[in-house]
């Protein structure tokens, strides 16, 4: 596993088991929830333990990227979704996609939405 340096977590409290919460990650995150190779475009599956983590990695010309899930059992029917983020940008143009992704707060945007969506799709079915 690469190290990159640390970006930004975020979390959010869903209202279901860590078994419910791991469910609405995958159906949430991957086109067969059956089958964790089928993260988005992107993203590939770098590990899984189920149904406390998940880091899938990427690249491209101007980044090298992991999002890293874990779910900690809160109590019984509360769980802890966290989105952990680590990103290396290389050279000139690696630092402008930065300014433009990390810089302007949209990363902050979609990781934030992504965490309420998995948690509506757990809590929906709790």
């Amino acid at each position: 596993m690469e190290r990159l340096p640390y970006i930004d977590q975020h979390s959010t409290s869903i209202a279901a088991d860590r078994t419910r919460a791991w469910a609405a990650l995958l159906r949430t995150t991957c086109k067969n929830p059956d089958d964790l190779s089928t993260l988005p475009p992107g993203f590939t599956l770098d590990e899984a333990d189920p149904p406390a983590r998940l880091s899938a990695i990427g690249r491209h010309p101007f980044s090298r990227y992991r999002l890293t899930f874990t779910l900690d059992e809160i109590d019984p029917h509360t769980t802890r979704l966290t989105a952990l983020t680590h990103a290396a940008f290389p050279g000139l143009h690696g630092g402008i996609y930065k300014a433009l992704v990390i810089g302007t707060g949209l990363h902050r945007l979609v990781v934030r939405e992504m965490l309420h969506r998995i948690a509506g799709a757990a809590e929906e079915r709790s």
